[in-house]
């Protein structure tokens, strides 16, 4: 059984990366003089520790600029990289001007400088936003993946309204759902994307609140695997989860929790506490882990994001249960030398470069490609 005092510091097992990658003095030599503007928001900025990290790239020949998103951003650049974590204002400009404003002048800026390296896309990066469009990804991988991998992802259900509950049983039958179910928010942001439901049985689908993705929640040990990505290199770190349940529905009233307060590092929740004694679960094959996150890379166009997976006490699968933007890279010592690694890789070419290719460098098409649409 896990207590708070193991999982205090998050383990992290294994790191790839490529083999074939310029010498970092080169890099370095290269980067001289270019500029690299972050836009986050406060929160992110001080998780991350931008100061730390300007002061990092600083000796590497690196200037770190903090884009401020209420001032047009023709006025602050120019821009070699710009790293940017603008999920708040793509939500909120569903319903508000001032968000919508600020969106189109980072979109209209990103169009008139296609040589900018954009980290990550923003089409790429609002999809995730949806968690019906990542658990598509997700449940579209076993067809993707060599069979041998043993990677899938659960059964899942996408709940659109509340005109979808009178019919929810018969689609969950049909779409192989099994109870426990793992309710969550279709928006995959803020606060609220973090309260989620397990659901025993049929009387728990009353506490079911549209829009909503319904998952099979599958035994894992209570050992969650957040695999890390940073360009072409990736880490695995072990926190706690939910412990185990008995397959099958049951009488047993929802449980409602929230998922921080559960996986993370320090998190000492009732819900992780294994009832039972049990064999240590083997750690994900490091190649399983590598072909899903190339996969996932090539399907997503991102090179910043994580994969939340889990092993299937029972077979031993690798099963990947969720998709997280730009995340906290938490228990990842390494996170500063490897994202200057990968802006360094992104931005190596030859400054001046107008080229509607440079921006796709970065893993996808330009914001000024696509239409930005999320979930309301």
């Amino acid at each position: 059984m896990r207590g708070r005092a193991e999982w205090r510091g998050a383990r992290l097992r294994h790191q790839t990366s490529a083999s074939l990658r310029p010498a970092p003095g080169s890099l370095s030599r290269q980067m001289s003089g270019r500029r690299v503007g972050f836009c986050l928001s406060e929160k992110k900025r001080r998780r991350m520790n931008l100061d730390a990290f300007a002061a990092f790239c600083a000796g590497h020949g690196v200037e770190v600029v903090e884009i401020d998103i209420t001032r047009p951003l023709v006025h602050q650049g120019p821009f070699d990289v710009i790293v940017h974590k603008l999920s708040d204002v793509v939500v909120e400009a569903e319903r508000d001007s001032q968000s919508q404003r600020v969106l189109a002048d980072f979109q209209s800026y990103v169009s008139a400088h296609p040589a900018t390296v954009l980290l990550d896309p923003l089409p790429a990066m609002t999809r995730l936003l949806d968690r019906f469009a990542s658990y598509r990804i997700m449940g579209h991988l076993h067809r993707s993946l060599r069979a041998d991998w043993c990677i899938c992802s659960p059964p899942y259900l996408e709940i659109h309204s509340a005109g979808d509950l009178p019919s929810i049983h018969q689609a969950l039958v049909t779409q192989g759902l099994s109870f426990p179910l793992i309710c969550k928010t279709r928006v995959a942001h803020g606060s609220l994307s973090h309260e989620m439901s397990l659901i025993f049985g049929a009387d728990g689908l009353a506490d079911v609140r549209p829009p909503c993705v319904l998952q099979s929640f599958v035994n894992h040990g209570a050992v969650l695997h957040k695999v890390f990505v940073v360009g072409d290199q990736h880490f695995c770190v072990e926190r706690p989860s939910l412990k185990n349940f008995p397959s099958g529905p049951c009488e047993r009233k929802t449980i409602f929790f929230n998922s921080h307060q559960v996986s993370k590092p320090e998190s000492n929740s009732h819900l992780t506490a294994l009832d039972e004694q049990m064999p240590g679960l083997p750690p994900p094959s490091s190649e399983a882990v590598a072909a899903l996150v190339r996969e996932l890379r090539a399907q997503l166009g991102m090179a910043l994001f994580g994969v939340d997976v889990i092993v299937d006490v029972h077979t031993h699968t690798l099963t990947a249960i969720d998709i997280n933007i730009f995340p906290g890279y938490e228990g990842v010592p390494q996170f500063f030398s490897s994202l200057l690694s990968h802006i360094q890789s992104v931005s190596a070419g030859p400054r001046g470069a107008d080229s509607p290719e440079s921006t796709q460098t970065a893993g996808g098409p330009s914001a000024a490609e696509a239409g930005l649409e999320v979930p309301s």
